[in-house]
Formats: C-alpha cells, structure tokens, sequence
C-alpha cells in the first residue's frame, strides 16, 4: 500500500489526526483576506466583459495561421486609427480561421475593420464576415445568468435542509458557496481575462462541484454525531475534525484528478490557442474547483461546528466532555505522582523478584517428577532394594 493510502486509513481509524477545528479562526481569517482581496480587484479593476455582454462587431476571415497572426492582424486594425476603436480582441478557430472582436463601430467604420482585415489575410473583402452584437442583449444574458445563480443557490438550501434536516448545514453549505463565486470572480478581476457564457458555464459547474465535496464531508459529520448528546466523549467540534481527517484523503485525490486535465486545456487555450472560450471556462473550472476543496475541507465543516456549539444541548455536552477531560487527566496525574513516591528497588525488575525478608523459611524444592499412567506426573519411587530398613 502506498504512504498515502496508509495515512488514509490512519486518518479513518482515528490513529493520525490534524486539528482542522482547532484553528478555524486562522482558516476564516485567510478566507476574509482572500474575499477582501477580490472584492478590491472587483470594484477597482472590474470585469474584463466580452464582447457578448458590452456589445460590439465581430469579424471573421479564413486565413493561414502562424505564430505572428494575432499580433499581425491586431495591429492592421489598430493602424485604421478609428476614433474609440479600443485593443481588438483576436483569436485563432482551428489554425484556418481569424476571428477580431472591437467595440461597437458606426456603419462607417466597419468597412474599414473589414478592409484592414481583408489585406493582411490576403483575400477580398466581400470574404470577410462581421456580425454587429448589441449591448441590450448581453444585458439580458447577464441578468439571465444572475438569476440562475440566485435560483440555483435558493434550491440548494432547500435540498440541502431536506436531506440533512439541519438548516445550518444549508447555510454553512451556501456561505461556502457564496465564498467559492467571488474569489472565483476576483481572479478575473484581478487577471484580467474576459467574462464570457462560458465562464457563466464554468462558475455554474464549479458550484456544483463544491457542493458535492462539501457534502461528503457534511454527510460523514452526520454519521459521527449521530446520538452525540447523549454521550459524554467527544464535542460536536471533535466529531467534525475525525469526519474531516476521515474524507481528507478523498478530497485530496479527486481535486487532483479534476485539476490535472482542467489545469492542461487552460495551458492549451491560454498559451497555444489564444482567447477564447476554452480559455475562459477552464480558468474559471481551475480557480473555482482549487477554492470549493480549500472551502469543503477548512471553511464549510468549521461553519457547521460553529454554529451547532450555539445550541444549548451542544453547549451542555462541552461543558460535561471538558470535566470528564480534567478528570481523566487529575486521574493520571496522581497515578504517576504515586508511581514516583514508590519506586521499585534497585535491580529488581517485578513483584515476583523482590527478596524475600530476612529470617523467612525458604520454600522446600520442588520433588522430581516423571510422566506416569494416563499422561498425569508422578513422583520418582527408588527400587525396593535399596529403600533403607
């Protein structure tokens, strides 16, 4: 078995475990700070929206792809000197074709993109598409993706609240969630790249992922806590660290194997495609996917603690696992302070060699005895001859 699998079971069995509940203050302070830093990005820098949201013109054209292309076609139409053209967005479709996203433009100024486009690519004008995008109707995706967020988030409390029958758990879940979208959205901010559907699409699927990680963990929590108040041996905190340490492992593992092929398509679409929509649904898949582990692990499971200890049942079963604590440890305490006033004699390793008192009467030896009928010891006769008269 491989070290990890064998801390994986340590961690099941209870052998081996971290104090995740311990230091969630630390946890929910790096938390703040994360949702701090990308609320500053957000109303600093703001989203980076494409062209599906803010409206523009899209031109595309068939065209031999190289390394210089988007370079060489981002500067012919940047050299029409088009008043509030802004920096194009140029991407590759499948090393055959152009595609040059700008700003809206007035009925003038398209034949000019057109034209520029045409020239550097080497074909005519007529073979040059563009599509005019307004902003009205990336004002309806917007809003139509704000409201599938709001919906999803409200049936998620629901269906959480119905399957654990705990509504703190559907708030420590959503509170997880809510975490998850804005340093999600924070990146974007902070990078820059564009917010298109399809990082409507990833931070949609990045929810659902978190979700369900968080509620292995919430489900183990549910499994040791069962009859909790009637015991006296572990708090709700302490239950809730040995399910965390219990699914660690697994979080650890599907994480990874999510992040391998997400984090190889963002490479792909960032470096070697360009922008595009590969780009911008595996940024976000990446980003949120690392953040809903880090928030199932260290932030959902540390909420639900803290908001079961307010009860006052949980509260009694605290105060009555602390006494049995400080017994437990007063009790080994005087156990060993009784073990030092009476030390054993020099030499003598048990009960059993300890000399004997001076003056006692030495036990006799034992009489030789050899197997006789029926398997049973028998003591050693002398012959009949030589017994003494």
């Amino acid at each position: 078995m491989s070290k990890l699998g064998q801390l994986g079971n340590k961690l099941h069995r209870g052998e081996v475990s971290y104090d995740f509940m311990g230091k969630r203050k630390i946890w929910f302070a790096v938390s703040i700070a994360l949702v701090v830093l990308s609320l500053g990005g957000l109303f600093t820098r703001g989203l980076s929206l494409g062209i599906e949201f803010r409206g523009g013109t899209e031109y595309e054209a068939k065209t031999q792809i190289t390394a210089e292309t988007v370079q060489k076609f981002s500067d012919a139409v940047k050299a029409t000197n088009i008043e509030g053209l802004g920096d194009p967005v140029v991407t590759t479709i499948n090393n055959e074709r152009v595609r040059v996203q700008t700003k809206p433009l007035s009925q003038a100024d398209v034949p000019l993109v057109r034209k520029a486009i045409a020239d550097t690519a080497g074909i005519g004008v007529d073979q040059v598409t563009s599509t005019q995008i307004g902003a009205s109707w990336g004002n309806q995706i917007a809003n139509k993706a704000i409201w599938a967020l709001g919906v999803f988030i409200l049936l998620v409390f629901f269906v959480i609240w119905a399957y654990f029958r705990e509504p703190k758990a559907s708030a420590a879940a959503i509170i997880a969630l809510v975490h998850d979208v804005l340093i999600t959205v924070g990146v974007y901010a902070l990078i820059g790249f564009d917010v298109t559907p399809a990082t409507v699409i990833g931070v949609l699927t990045i929810l659902g992922y978190s979700l369900y990680d968080t509620v292995v963990v919430f489900d183990k929590v549910r499994e040791n806590t069962r009859g909790i108040t009637g015991s006296n041996r572990l708090t709700y905190s302490d239950a809730t660290n040995l399910a965390v340490n219990q699914t660690i492992v697994r979080s650890i593992n599907t994480t990874l194997i999510a992040l391998l092929p997400v984090g190889s398509i963002l490479v792909v679409g960032t470096w070697v495609l360009g922008s595009g929509p590969l780009k911008d649904l595996s940024l976000a898949l990446f980003v949120g996917i690392a953040v809903g582990a880090y928030s199932s692990i260290f932030i959902a499971p540390a909420l639900l603690a803290a908001f079961k200890e307010r009860e006052p049942g949980m509260q009694a079963l605290n105060r009555r696992v602390t006494a049995k604590k400080a017994q437990s440890a007063v009790a080994a305490k005087t156990k060993t302070v009784e073990d030092e006033l009476v030390p054993a004699a020099p030499g003598v390793s048990s009960v059993q060699d300890t000399p004997r008192a001076t003056g006692s009467v030495p036990a006799p030896a034992a009489r030789p005895m050899t197997a006789g009928g029926a398997g049973r010891p028998q003591p050693t006769r002398k012959p009949r001859s030589k017994r003494g008269k």
